[in-house]
């Protein structure tokens, strides 16, 4: 279709768009004129296509004297089609001075070495090495049960000393999540076949000399957002339930190359959203009325059920930490851009990262000291020190407090401080944190270009324009103010009461189907808004590389929200036992409180927060608190 046929149609959608305007009764001449050109502009953006967009800004060498010379126009190229995965041009940096300025900063203070990806040692003396104690002597635990909820690394320590061969323990992971699944709804595809000879491989390499450190045989899940040659990655939508997606994710191949088996991908929220995916909602194992949260639901939910030795997931803005907390495990969601997502799916390329989820900090720090560090197919990712120190003296950190609310004390988080200044910590009231009004507004537009594909899709099978989807799905989200005007503005000649209302009604199966609405409202912003929200993002940053310039890391606050913006790093750990609220509440959502319905006593949660890059200080912490509580030594009563 040339420029010129397009202005033809233009033509004809002004005259229809004229002729709905009498139909709806719209007199007023300032209200007929903003209705006309909105029905215009979405017709131009969706219905037409890149020639009509190109007629706002004519491309170069088409201007006027071109035109009037009797010049023939090109033919109109189609941009690229994109899909999901696909990387932006712009990579999001939580450094306020840029990552290069960083690096250069820590390679002049630490050297090249500090760089060095920290080694792995048993009964280790040389300075940095990752201290592994070994098993010993000791007898393995009685029964199945209690080898499943080993923390993983006494798994690994059993596993070197020849007391546990890989098999064993994959086949007794294996038969808890074929036990539990149809209760806890936390894998998507048990990979038993593959994990099975996986194991087997791992337990002859072993006896031949070959081994691959802590992760050598260990079982594991990932959240089901991330590729698996030979598998379905579903995303947790049931139109991707039989969707093969024939390569590794970046995560998936570090793990394995560590000798990590992988035996399941864990369920997803829909979209990485809540818990709830096309099969059923995933659950809490302490108390099954509850769902587990989200989005790495199951990862999660399988970890705390001793049905994987940790599990993968991601986060965007609560996704780790949530179900962590809701569950009673230890996580780490990593500063930004520490581990490759590549292979992953994308919310928002500016905010996603990637996670261990575990039983223990010890276990996380293990996990993610292999998992973290640049990768090419990720421009986002960096490499960064890393250096876990399970003997990490207290009393050298700078640790902040956020103050307690006098109305609602916590007497589980007070005696967690307490707990933390027994080890040697001086930790110091801190101030209310630094605010930016208006510099949350990306997330929307990022999310919605990356599911682009997918609401084209969609609106195809439903035999929808996407003028008609803009307008229904902008009414929805927007509480009746949706894009392209008035009485479906946007919806084409054929507009009439019948075909909206059966418009609405399809909109309506979509919404359940594909939650489109969630993307209608990131379509709609102009760049120029978008800019100038992460020009406030921007000031944001800087307001909290300042606020946490005189500390290594905080405690006693949720700040997850301004965290998915700042890219600062968190640890979930445990603190306590008991009946945890429902929707949270209090310290790290954990305050107690009485629940709606009778619910079973668990483990607590907390939430160490660290200034950025700071993910070994914080683990490390994390650490040292559980090597002098027992809070791990409980476990769910799943029958």
């Amino acid at each position: 279709m040339s420029l010129y046929d397009e202005l033809d149609l233009l033509d004809q959608a002004e005259a229809d768009a004229q002729h709905r305007a009498d139909a709806m009764g719209i007199t007023n001449d300032v209200d007929r004129r903003q209705f006309v050109f909105l029905s215009l502009a979405s017709a131009a953006a969706t219905t037409f296509g890149f020639g009509a967009k190109a007629l706002a800004q004519p491309p170069a060498g088409a201007g006027g004297a071109a035109a009037g010379g009797g010049f023939a126009q090109p033919p109109a190229v189609p941009p690229v089609p994109l899909d999901n995965m696909e990387a932006v041009s712009w990579t999001f940096q939580p450094y306020p001075g840029g990552v290069g300025s960083l690096l250069e900063k820590t390679y002049r203070e630490k050297g090249m070495a500090a760089f060095a990806r920290q080694p792995f040692a048993w009964n280790a003396t040389a300075p940095g090495s990752f201290h592994l104690a070994p098993w010993g002597t000791a007898p393995l635990p009685a029964t199945d049960e209690e080898i499943a909820f080993l923390p993983m690394h006494r798994l690994a320590a059993a596993i070197k000393a020849g007391k546990l061969t890989s098999v064993r323990l994959t086949k007794i992971y294996l038969e808890r999540l074929k036990t539990l699944n149809p209760t806890l709804f936390c894998a998507v595809t048990i990979l038993e076949e593959r994990g099975l000879a996986d194991a087997a491989r791992m337990d002859a390499e072993l006896k031949a000399g070959k081994y691959r450190g802590p992760l050598h045989g260990i079982p594991w899940g990932v959240k089901d957002l991330f590729a698996v040659k030979g598998t379905p990655t579903t995303w947790g939508a049931a139109d991707f339930e039989n969707r093969i997606i024939d390569e590794d994710s970046e995560v998936v191949v570090r793990l394995r190359d560590a000798g990590a088996v992988l035996i399941a991908k864990l369920s997803s929220g829909q979209f990485a959203q809540g818990g709830v995916w096309f099969r059923g909602s995933t659950k809490n194992p302490w108390n099954l009325s509850q769902s587990s949260s989200g989005s790495s639901a199951g990862p999660g939910s399988a970890t705390a059920a001793g049905c994987v030795a940790f599990g993968i997931g991601t986060e965007t803005s609560g996704s780790i930490v949530s179900p962590a907390t809701t569950c009673g495990i230890s996580a780490l969601r990593p500063t930004f851009g520490r581990v490759s997502r590549f292979g992953g799916m994308v919310l928002a390329w500016s905010q996603d990262r990637v996670g261990p989820m575990a039983r223990t900090a010890e276990d996380a720090a293990i996990v993610f000291n292999v998992m973290h560090g640049a990768d090419e197919k990720d421009p986002g990712s960096i490499t960064m020190p890393f250096h876990f120190n399970p003997n990490i003296d207290l009393s050298k950190l700078r640790i902040g407090v956020r103050a307690q609310n006098a109305q609602n004390p916590d007497a589980t988080f007070t005696a967690f401080v307490e707990k933390l200044k027994a080890l040697g910590a001086k930790p110091k009231d801190i101030a209310e944190p630094p605010t930016v009004a208006g510099s949350a507004g990306g997330i929307d537009v990022e999310s919605a270009a990356a599911f682009d594909s997918y609401v084209q899709m969609k609106a195809k099978q439903l035999g929808m324009d996407m003028a008609t989807v803009l307008t229904t799905y902008g009414r929805q989200a927007n509480g009746g103010r949706g894009a392209g005007g008035g009485g479906g503005g946007g919806g084409g000649a054929n507009a009439t009461p019948a075909a909206v209302a059966a418009a609405a009604a399809a909109a309506n199966t979509a919404n359940l189907n594909g939650q489109l609405n969630r993307w209608v409202p990131g379509r709609t912003p102009t760049a120029f808004d978008f800019i100038n929200s992460q020009r406030r993002r921007h000031k944001l940053i800087t307001a909290w590389q300042e606020y946490l310039k005189d500390i290594d890391l905080y405690v006693g606050a949720a700040d997850t929200g301004v965290h998915a913006q700042t890219g600062h790093p968190v640890v979930v750990v445990q603190m306590g036992f008991g009946v945890r609220a429902p929707q949270g509440g209090g310290r790290g959502g954990a305050a107690p409180a009485t629940p709606a319905a009778p619910l079973n006593p668990q483990p607590i949660c907390t939430q160490i927060a660290g200034n950025l890059y700071n993910d070994d200080i914080i683990l490390s912490v994390a650490h040292k608190y559980q090597s002098n509580t027992d809070w791990l030594r409980e476990r769910p009563k799943l029958g």
